[in-house]
This record gives C-alpha cells, sequence and structure tokens, in this order.
C-alpha cells in the first residue's frame, strides 16, 4: 500500500533522477565530441595552451557548446578557409568564454569576453581567419592583447568544408 501523499516525494525524486540523466548525457555526448576533435599546441607571448581544433561546419557550429568545464590552459581552435568577418555566440554554452579573432598571419586582431547561455552576438572587428576560445579571463591574466601574435598556427589543419 502507498501512503497518501508519497507519490509527490516519488515525482521530485524521479526528476532529480531525470535531469541527473540528462546531464550525464550532456556531458557524455560533450565529451565524445571532444575526444573526436583533434588537438594541437600553441603559444602566445610564451604562454603555452593547447586546443581542439574545429575545421567544419558540423564542428565550429557545436564549438564547446554542452560542457561544463575545460581544463586549465585548454580552448579550441576554429579554423577557416580564408579571412573574413566572424561572429560567434554563447548559445547551449555553460563556461564563460574569452574569444580572441585572429587574422590569417597570427596576429590577434581583438579579444572579447562572452557570457555563457547568451544569444548577444560577438563579432569581429575586421577579418579573421581563426577564432581561439578559452575560459573567461585567460588572455587578460596573461597580459595577451590584440597585436600579440599566436605561434603554431602554421600546424593546424585546413578548414575542410
Amino acid at each position: 500500500m502507498i501512503a497518501a501523499g508519497s507519490s509527490s516525494v516519488h515525482t521530485m525524486s524521479t526528476t532529480r533522477y531525470s535531469v541527473a540523466l540528462l546531464m550525464l548525457a550532456m556531458a557524455s555526448s560533450a565529451a565524445a565530441t571532444a575526444a573526436e576533435l583533434p588537438t594541437m599546441g600553441l603559444s602566445i607571448n610564451g604562454h603555452k595552451l593547447t586546443a581542439e581544433v574545429a575545421t567544419n561546419t558540423e564542428t565550429r557550429a557545436t564549438g564547446l557548446m554542452n560542457r561544463f568545464s575545460l581544463k586549465p590552459d585548454y580552448g579550441m581552435l576554429f579554423v577557416f578557409r580564408a579571412p573574413q568577418p566572424l561572429s560567434f555566440w554563447m548559445k547551449n554554452t555553460y563556461v564563460a568564454l574569452s574569444i580572441a579573432y585572429i587574422d590569417e598571419r597570427g596576429k590577434i586582431i581583438d579579444i572579447e569576453d562572452m557570457s555563457p547561455q547568451t544569444e548577444s552576438l560577438h563579432p569581429s572587428s575586421g577579418p579573421a581567419q581563426y577564432a581561439l576560445e578559452m575560459k573567461k579571463g585567460w588572455f587578460k591574466e596573461r597580459g595577451i592583447a590584440p597585436g600579440a601574435v599566436v605561434s603554431g598556427l602554421d600546424k593546424a589543419p585546413k578548414a575542410n568544408d
């Protein structure tokens, strides 16, 4: 026999269980995506970082969505076929990020901070061939500003779309 009122407790625990399963599925999906992307080493003003590399429409569109954390000194490099105006947003992205827009020579043209789960657009100030997302504040904490050069981009895979 079920005691009166136990169904609401059961519903609450079922809801918590469902939310936990959903979060686990999202984390697993994000981990699977991360595991599929190649990584490469880059450096800016002597500061080393590891970047997952997104080179096609699908991986660039997904970016760092559905991630709940980033390892220290890890980020994502978005590679485009040619320099162009770029614009990013943070829909379904749970980690606050900073984005550096980079020209074809590897020079950072601007850096923007982006808040999680927003649809505000963050456009580049000029044509960029690369975008590098790191945890919010990463560039500022290291004194990296527009004009700095990203080393290692010559080894980045080419855009394949």
